[in-house]
């Protein structure tokens, strides 16, 4: 049962998500049973200070009951192509450590994906719903304050500035621990307006222990080092440019016979810094062949998409970037006139006798 929610819906917190919530060696903002939270709450408990009795109690409010909504993950990461996954709850941690009855598979069971798969999910995460990056890069805030059940956040993702090991641009994303995928942490950053996402697995060898190992900083600052050291975005197309294969699309009835097409966006992609000029592959589709006058300037008459040459080989999340855009009328192309239609109309008329006559004499010669 999936159902469309919204920020101030309550949630009552079930027997379940309420004794998740008291376990003080996971992390957690305590629950009262049988309480009401907002989704709001209990979303930034979870985004801000990987709250598990919170992602449990809003599994249960989406779908019903926490096996339920790990069959909604399935069908999401299906959808998504995330890859290679297997899902036994909301929460990411061992089934063990959750001491339930809700979770699907044995009590030793967790959760698994690839690295690839956690970016792009990631990737679809941060496209998709933008507004997450409000809440990823929040660094501390109060649960439930004024009350008596105040408890104050901080967010484990020590990247962020003004944080342990804080770097600007860092804007999210979440941490993850457990025994078996060891200390995770999946990072977004954008420097001269290129985004980077990192994921890091099983980091180990850091300084610092438990929670307080920086091994997952220092691995991801390596990245994210290394990605804009070498890379850079850069523009390919500008708005309002002309359009050089086709440089025009062809007018039925208009004054022109043609009309020049011109890009509708701005396009930059990422490149390595070490190359010259970036070479691009276009591909321009149009809706269709010929285009009936009048037209105005600034119509859509089709899209184009652009890509990098050599894309397919500097590791993209979907194997090659590509960016699609609006084509559009470069200017107006106003209706031809009725005099003007039919002079054209004759003249195809007595070029087609023309070209029949033409073709008629070269056959009485061969």
């Amino acid at each position: 049962m999936r159902k469309k929610i919204s920020w101030d819906d309550k949630v009552k917190i079930s027997e379940y998500a309420h004794k998740v919530s008291q376990d003080t060696s996971l992390s957690n903002v305590p629950l009262r049973e049988g309480e009401e939270y907002t989704v709001k709450e209990l979303y930034e408990a979870m985004a801000i200070y990987s709250a598990n009795g919170a992602a449990i109690a809003l599994a249960e409010k989406m779908a019903g009951s926490e096996g339920d909504f790990v069959k909604m993950m399935d069908k999401k990461a299906d959808e998504l192509k995330l890859g290679e996954h297997h899902f036994v709850n909301s929460t990411g941690l061992n089934n063990l450590d959750l001491k339930g009855k809700e979770q699907v598979g044995d009590k030793n069971d967790e959760n698994k994906m690839t690295a690839k798969g956690m970016a792009k999910l990631a990737q679809h995460l941060i496209q998709d719903y933008p507004e997450v990056l409000k809440t990823a890069s929040t660094t501390k805030k109060d649960f439930r304050p004024g009350t008596s059940d105040r408890i104050a956040m901080s967010n484990w993702n020590w990247l962020l500035p003004g944080l342990i090991y804080g770097r600007q641009g860092v804007d999210g994303l979440k941490t993850g621990t457990t025994d078996y995928a060891g200390m995770c942490l999946t990072a977004t950053a954008t420097q001269n307006g290129m985004r980077v996402i990192t994921v890091v697995l099983h980091a180990n060898g850091g300084k610092g222990s438990g929670q307080h190992n920086s091994a997952r900083f220092d691995e991801t600052n390596k990245m994210l080092d290394y990605a804009f050291d070498n890379f850079k975005l850069e523009e390919v197309q500008k708005k309002g440019s002309k359009i050089k294969k086709p440089a025009s699309a062809k007018v039925e009835n208009g004054k022109e016979s043609t009309v020049s097409l011109t890009a509708g966006k701005d396009v930059s992609l990422v490149v390595p810094n070490a190359t010259g000029k970036p070479k691009v592959d276009t591909k321009v589709t149009l809706k269709n062949k010929t285009v009936t006058a009048p037209v105005k300037k600034g119509d859509k008459l089709g899209t184009m998409s652009l890509s990098l040459k050599d894309g397919d080989n500097l590791g993209y999340i979907d194997g090659k970037q590509s960016e699609s855009i609006p084509v559009l009328a470069g200017e107006d192309v106003e209706k031809a006139g009725i005099f003007s239609r039919s002079a054209k109309a004759v003249g195809g008329f007595f070029q087609g006798i023309g070209n029949y006559v033409a073709d008629g004499v070269k056959g009485w010669f061969n």
